[in-house]
């Protein structure tokens, strides 16, 4: 029995501006990857330039950063939460 549960979506700074929303919630009955996720996020929010945005981002699982694990190989569980961390300037 598969039940469907959710994946939140977390924007921060220029990704939240992007979608104009600072979450989005996926709803799947199994894992997707991180590459998914992206897709999905931008699917949600069409017409913007979420997808480029996004490209330029790094994420965080949980609390874990992904670095630069090829995002087709990155699981991500229902359950689990995914933050966009755009690039910061200055120091």
């Amino acid at each position: 029995m598969n039940e469907t549960q959710i994946i939140e979506i977390r924007y921060w700074a220029g990704a939240k501006h992007a979608a104009g929303t600072d979450r989005d919630l996926v709803e799947t009955p199994a894992p997707l990857t991180l590459a998914e996720i992206r897709e999905k996020a931008v699917d949600l929010h069409p017409g913007t330039r979420l997808g480029e945005v996004l490209a330029a981002c790094s994420a965080l699982i949980g609390e874990q950063p992904v670095g630069k694990a090829d995002p087709a190989s990155v699981l991500v569980r229902p359950g689990e939460t995914v933050e966009f961390l755009p690039p910061f300037a200055g120091g």
